[in-house]
């Protein structure tokens, strides 16, 4: 029998099963734990990984007799006063954080000491600092949480200084104001979500609809061959019977007429039509039309399932027209895109377009870097002319990739603008082709030719003067005044080429009228 594999090395057996609590810490932990001032090692390793289950599992760690039984015990009531177990649960990485943040601040009780405090003032002063500096901490994990919703990976590495900067600078101010903005806007928020063409829903979708190759029963006329027996015609022998034919009687019946005597019973079986007689009979055949019950396919237009939860693409007016409420309006659907696209791991790209050649892109992320870039975004304004041209090609080239090929597109504008006939066809091609979906939000009094020419279906903010500086009302009871008022304004979707000089001339001179296409 082999006895090597029951060996163990009880050499280092004793002496690692010491620390057999620093192998559950994290790696971020070790040497924290391993060189702090306060306590002996061991108890300090079993305190922290038994501090860190508890924070995980979000429950209220008891007070343990690390660093000594009152230190612990303040260090617990802070834990609590701060609902430090609540914030933490499920959150690994904060987790690591606070123990991190605790070992050092306790590991300077000493230093405080060493600069001329007594022991019971460096206590005081290292839980204050840690209680503050945890404190603000949440103070900015609860500011950020309550614009952007839960962001658990924005505490992945997160530097503190940064966020701490970038949230006391007047571009976040900017962002807390317009999410404030936005829950006034419940609908907004669920136009932004039903963007996307990655996942169907329960609810059906009008626009969408499919052809159902269903059964039904109905009647058709439908040619069968019939045939008819037409008895005691000439025709198929079928047996032999008794009747008074004479002419299709048996040779035996003959036989009897022949002779003298017997002629009379052959008289006697004509007059009881019993003479033995070939039976014959003809089938007359021919084709008859008739209606029969059949089933057949039948197609039908029915609405098919809504599409959502996929990519996207965000324009955004920005030109002079969109000054005060509509602006407001405006960076609140960027804003509440970038908190669906990060709730729901949706990718999403913001264009800001004012005139020709003023377009700035945003790819929208969550994170210190990424917040710092929305606040830029939002804080952007061209103040000129409007060119939907240049953002409408950057979003179909966009729909070439393969990342972007299920994504919708969200136009936030006034409407105060005109697609060239080329522009306008080409995003009309992708809707056909790539089952592109363009959601407009009108930010103004009416929707325009231009508006109603590229979207699909089209949301109005009317209020939207009440979120600037005016508290007046919408002047117009509906949107829809370019269609009421002036219904031959609006072009057709299939648009005629424009017709020459020379050649209106010569439709003059010949007196024809040109013919639509």
């Amino acid at each position: 029998m082999n006895q090597g594999t029951d060996i163990k090395p009880l050499l280092f057996e004793q002496r690692e099963a010491r620390l057999a609590a620093l192998e559950r810490l994290p790696r971020s932990l070790w040497l924290g734990s391993m060189i702090n001032s306060q306590g002996a090692l061991e108890p300090r390793l079993g305190v922290l990984d038994g501090l860190r289950a508890a924070l995980l599992a979000g429950t209220q760690a008891p007070p343990e007799h690390w660093p000594d039984a009152p230190l612990a015990a303040e260090l617990h009531a802070i834990l609590l006063a701060l609902d430090l177990p609540g914030l933490c649960r499920g959150r690994s990485e904060l987790v690591d954080q606070v123990l991190s943040s605790m070992l050092w601040h306790v590991d300077l009780i000493v230093d405080h000491i060493d600069r001329g405090d007594s022991a019971e003032a460096a206590i005081a002063r290292a839980l204050a600092a840690f209680a503050d500096d945890w404190r603000e901490r949440r103070g900015l994990l609860d500011e950020l949480e309550a614009v952007f919703g839960a962001c658990p990976d924005l505490l992945k590495n997160t530097n503190w200084d940064l966020l701490r900067g970038l949230l006391h600078s007047a571009g976040w101010q900017d962002i807390v104001r317009i999410r404030r903005l936005i829950e006034a806007l419940p609908e907004l928020a669920a136009v932004i979500r039903h963007l996307g063409r990655a996942q169907p829903v329960e609810e059906t979708d009008e626009s969408q609809q499919r052809d159902l190759q269903l059964m039904e029963q109905t009647t058709a006329p439908r040619s069968s061959m019939r045939v008819t027996r037409v008895p005691e015609m000439p025709g198929e022998t079928r047996g032999v019977y008794r009747s008074g034919r004479i002419a299709r009687m048996l040779p035996a019946e003959t036989m009897l007429l022949t002779h003298r005597r017997l002629r009379l019973v052959w008289h006697a079986h004509r007059a009881e039509r019993s003479l033995l007689t070939y039976e014959e009979d003809e089938r007359l055949r021919e084709t008859v039309r008739e209606l029969a019950p059949v089933w057949r396919p039948s197609p039908q237009r029915r609405p098919d399932r809504r599409m959502e939860a996929g990519p996207m693409l965000i324009c955004v007016d920005t030109s002079g027209s969109m000054q005060g409420g509509a602006e407001n309006v405006a960076k609140a659907v960027v804003l509440e895109a970038m908190r669906t696209a990060r709730a729901q791991q949706r990718a999403c790209h913001a264009f800001a377009f004012g005139g020709p050649d003023e377009i700035v892109e945003l790819e929208l992320g969550l994170d210190a870097s990424g917040i710092e870039q929305l606040a830029q975004f939002l804080g952007q304004g061209f103040r000129g002319g409007t060119d939907i041209c240049g953002p409408l090609e950057r979003v179909l080239a966009r729909l070439a990739e393969e990342r972007w090929q299920l994504a919708d597109l969200l136009i936030a504008s006034d409407g105060e603008f005109g697609a060239t006939p080329e522009t306008a066809r080409a995003t009309a091609r992708a809707k056909e082709e790539l089952g592109l979906r363009v959601q407009g939000v009108l930010i103004g009094d009416r929707e325009t030719v231009g508006m109603l020419e590229l979207a699909d279906d089209i949301f109005w903010v009317r209020d939207w003067r009440r979120y600037g500086s005016s508290d007046a009302d919408s002047p117009v009871h509906s949107k829809s005044l370019t269609s009421i008022y002036f219904p031959g304004a609006q072009r057709s979707r299939r648009r005629d080429p424009p017709v020459g000089g020379a050649e209106a001339a010569q439709v003059l001179l010949s007196g024809a009228q040109r013919e639509p296409k």
